[in-house]
């Protein structure tokens, strides 16, 4: 299990940008006509993991269900985070690695969910 490091992240203007204390293991990539289409690799932290150091100016999109509030940066249209909760009622952040900063594309592994079936 890779140990648990502080991340940054952004969009791509840099307008909205944020900090997440994360590990890179158990990340998702999602078959569903949203996360498909955008190309999101996942990963799910506490909301008190996640900590927003520029909040420039963001749009919400709910869809489905509307359990989670995807946010997205106005300037540039990058989603880096969502709010919402889980299958259990408990709150989370997903976070959007592909937005973060400090890591290497491509060195981390993700799981294919199959959410197009849900």
């Amino acid at each position: 299990m890779t140990d648990v490091k502080t991340h940054e992240g952004s969009c791509h203007c840099g307008a909205v940008a944020f900090e997440v204390d994360m590990s890179l293991d158990g990340l998702i990539e999602c078959n569903c006509s949203h996360c498909y289409r955008k190309g999101f690799v996942l990963g799910f932290v506490a909301p008190d993991a996640f900590r927003l150091k520029a909040e420039g100016p963001q749009t919400e999109y709910l869809f489905n269900k509307a359990h989670i509030r995807h946010r997205f940066c106005e300037t540039c249209g990058v989603q880096t985070f969502a709010r919402g909760t889980g299958p259990d009622g408990t709150e989370m952040v997903a976070v959007n690695v592909r937005a973060l900063t400090d890591i290497e594309p491509f060195s981390w592994t993700a799981q294919r969910v199959d959410g197009a079936s849900y």
